[in-house]
């Protein structure tokens, strides 16, 4: 099925990994732990399970503090392992259990290590929100997993890190983004044969608005997509369009392509989910109903796929799609993206950061709509004015590591200075805020 697999080692197309094994590829029940299973991602997953029983079999669960619903997920499921975020979530989960049923509990950052890193599991869903996802990310593939990436900050944060990883231990990744799955399956078979790679965008709740119309705008409002129904963080990214950034710095480490490369086209349908542009002039797009269970169930089961987990997409009836420019001047954070990637050094993990402090102070009232884009400026150029110039932020690993051990203690080690840089970009943003962004 390597067939089936994006390019590799192209002029074109690098792709992070290379496929799975054979083996995984044939063995069914898919043996499954789900990072982050209690949000909208891993809810949908469970519904792809349920919908396909005798391929997949749910060995380990996890949430941050939602302890109800995990409860109601693991008495269902009965997976041998669990992790939360703290002791004071273990010991809800703990009391709430069924008294037959005691599943080895793990806790904190530390947990989620070990839980993607479960011999019994081959699979790892990373759907856990934000720069939160990347320990688990790493864990599971320093071990060699298949992981169905649903946390675009891993490649945000760590991208190039990743990709080496995947080269040393054979770890295997699929796009869970509806965007990435839709240009993974354009790929398929075209091998160097791409011009280039075009996201599709709804525009969000704003689109078509300016920067003073949408600067007061509030929660309540940036929160209600007219397409898709996501967590409250992606939805705000939504309405910035700073997840179609991340989406691009997620592109350029997905598919090993240059920057400019890749194109941004709004498309306020959402049924093209993205498409690629072919050397000679072709384009290949991927349908859809708007619904994260299409990409979910195309990388749990690949390369197989599952019957229907959605209803059909009427092309009749939807009669009309459209595409738009993007607006840059109105939705500042696609600049702001571009140029953390174009500097490096670091100016990733700067963004990311900066854009969710700056989200989580907006959505608890504390600064404006139209200062999200300006905090998140400030913060690239804090650290530009003190980073020493353009060097890497994740040396390569290629001949540093002498075995598994030295690996994932280089990999700790770079991982230590994301967290760091992430820490010390959300609490730049912080005090800024705390100064008087809000009337900025």
């Amino acid at each position: 099925m390597s067939e089936l697999w994006p390019g590799r080692h192209g002029p074109n197309v690098d792709y992070i990994s290379f496929p799975p094994s054979l083996s995984w590829q044939t063995t069914f029940p898919r043996k499954i732990v789900l990072l982050g299973s209690t949000g909208s991602i891993g809810r949908n997953a469970l519904a792809v399970i349920d919908q396909n029983p005798e391929l997949f079999s749910v060995q380990g669960l996890s949430c941050g503090s939602n302890a109800q619903l995990l409860v109601s997920q693991a008495s269902k499921y009965r997976p041998p392992y669990l992790a939360v975020a703290t002791e004071e979530v273990r010991a809800s989960v703990e009391d709430a259990l069924p008294a037959n049923y005691r599943p080895i509990i793990f806790v904190g950052r530390e947990g989620y290590v070990r839980l993607a890193t479960v011999p019994e599991a081959t699979t790892v869903l990373s759907a856990q929100s934000g720069a939160a996802g990347l320990a688990g990310t790493l864990a599971a593939a320093l071990s060699g997993r298949v992981i169905c990436l649903a946390n675009k900050e891993s490649l945000v944060l760590a991208g190039s890190l990743v990709r080496d990883i995947a080269a040393l231990t054979g770890a295997a990744l699929l796009p869970v983004d509806s965007e990435h799955n839709a240009i993974f399956q354009c790929l398929a078979g075209r091998n160097q044969d791409v011009h280039s790679i075009v996201l599709t965008a709804s525009g969000g709740p704003f689109r078509g608005m300016s920067a003073a119309q949408m600067a007061n705008m509030q929660p309540e409002k940036a929160l209600a997509h007219p397409n898709w129904k996501m967590g409250k963080k992606i939805s705000i990214d939504s309405a910035t369009m700073m997840n179609k950034g991340l989406e691009i710095i997620e592109a350029f480490h997905l598919y090993g392509v240059a920057k400019e490369q890749i194109e941004v086209v709004i498309h306020p349908q959402s049924l093209v989910h993205s498409l690629v542009r072919l050397c000679d002039g072709s384009l290949l797009a991927q349908m859809g109903q708007a619904d994260m269970k299409l990409p979910l169930a195309h990388c749990l089961s690949w390369p197989r796929r599952t019957q229907e987990v959605t209803s059909r997409l009427d092309l009749a009836r939807v009669g009309q799609i459209t595409f738009e420019e993007a607006d840059h001047e109105a939705f500042p954070c696609l600049a702001l993206a571009k140029r953390a990637l174009a500097e490096r050094g670091g100016m990733c993990v700067v963004l990311n950061a900066a854009n969710e402090a700056a989200v989580e102070l907006f959505l608890h009232g504390q600064v404006s709509f139209a200062a999200i884009p300006r905090l998140i400026a400030r913060a690239l150029d804090a650290h530009a004015a003190t980073s020493p110039g353009h060097q890497p932020f994740c040396p390569p690993l290629a001949g540093r590591a002498r075995d598994l051990n030295d690996l994932s203690r280089l990999v700790r080690e770079i991982e230590e200075r994301i967290v760091h840089l992430d820490r010390k970009s959300r609490e730049f943003v912080r005090a800024c805020a705390r100064e008087g962004e809000r009337t900025c």
